[in-house]
């Protein structure tokens, strides 16, 4: 799924990008694991969803925190300011559904949350496009993202059962996308080191 930040050189493998893979599992990992208890809780508590909802959206923004200079990303100019305000709307809004609780309140801060991170990857991606390895991950976990919170809200009389599923589903659809672009930037950063060391 990730393209060379330089075309012409397929393998080319910035220090930092050697890195990147880290993050990017790490987010992968959250995600497929919000999703499988979205699956498997066949009758999830109110609090139980603020809970599983909160701890996904928490842990999803800190990676992103911890993947902004791994992704080439200066905080202090705009695109890194833009992911930074990304991972900061997700940590605020899995605070907000650990100590809160509700169907509505989950449906509209959820929304919020997935909604402005999604808005952000895809700003990147498109501003990015052909010249940075996740560009078109950002693209498509955007749209995922914009999709899974468009949705939300009308899911909210549906109660917590309907809300996890939705938010789940959006979960696994981005876990599986950046499994794939995490196993791929690490397989590109071991062929750079062996590279380097031949």
């Amino acid at each position: 799924m990730t393209s060379p930040v330089n075309p012409a050189e397929p393998a080319s493998v910035t220090a930092h990008q050697a890195e990147l893979w880290k993050p990017v599992l790490l987010r992968a990992a959250a995600a497929l694991a919000f999703g499988a208890v979205t699956v498997f809780w066949a009758a999830p508590s109110v609090a139980g969803m603020g809970f599983a909802g909160g701890l996904y959206l928490l842990a999803t923004g800190a990676v992103l925190l911890w993947g902004i200079p791994l992704a080439g990303l200066r905080r202090d100019v705009a695109p890194g300011r833009t992911m930074s305000a990304a991972a900061s709307i997700l940590i605020g809004a899995g605070v907000t559904l650990l100590i809160l609780q509700g169907s509505l309140l989950f449906g509209v801060i959820a929304a919020l949350g997935i909604g402005l991170a999604g808005a952000a990857e895809l700003y990147l991606g498109l501003r990015f496009r052909r010249r940075h390895t996740l560009a078109r991950d950002w693209v498509t976990s955007g749209f995922v993202g914009l999709g899974t919170a468009a949705a939300l809200p009308f899911f909210i009389p549906l109660g917590p059962h309907a809300l996890l599923g939705v938010a789940g589903g959006g979960a696994i659809i981005s876990g599986v996308l950046w499994i794939l672009a995490g196993l791929s930037l690490r397989h590109d950063a071991r062929t750079a080191t062996a590279k380097a060391v031949n």
